[in-house]
């Protein structure tokens, strides 16, 4: 699994189970903003562990589904493609339209360098 790319309602179901922890369908359409069929967040659920990004347990009649792949690394491949199509390929300009959020709180912004100061002592 080198590229993580989940379609939106895919990307909707692995947040909900990134967020839980793992969830039944049940659990997962309760959580999801949008009302979905039972039969689409199972169908959902199904095309995930086709692709080797969910698993399931039983757990009495039904099953509880787990993310097999984490939140970052999605994220990381999402970032990826973002910085390639929008940015064309800057992660600057990716990282002065971030920092430029004026939604950003002065603690956030304070973290952000701190991590930025750790790479940077990385790359020394």
């Amino acid at each position: 699994m080198a590229d993580v790319y989940f379609p939106p309602r895919e990307l909707e179901v692995m947040s909900v189970l990134w967020r839980l922890g793992s969830a039944t369908v049940a659990e997962v359409r309760a959580a999801l903003e949008e009302e979905l069929a039972y039969t689409s967040v199972l169908s959902a659920l199904q095309t995930l562990e086709e692709k080797g990004y969910v698993r399931h347990e039983a757990e009495g009649r039904a099953y509880r589904y787990f993310a097999t792949v984490e939140a970052e690394r999605a994220g990381g491949s999402a970032l990826a493609r973002i910085r390639e199509a929008i940015f064309h390929g800057s992660a600057e300009r990716m990282f002065a339209q971030l920092v430029s959020d004026r939604g950003l709180g002065r603690e956030e912004l304070e973290r952000m360098r701190r991590l930025l100061a750790d790479r940077m002592e990385e790359e020394c």
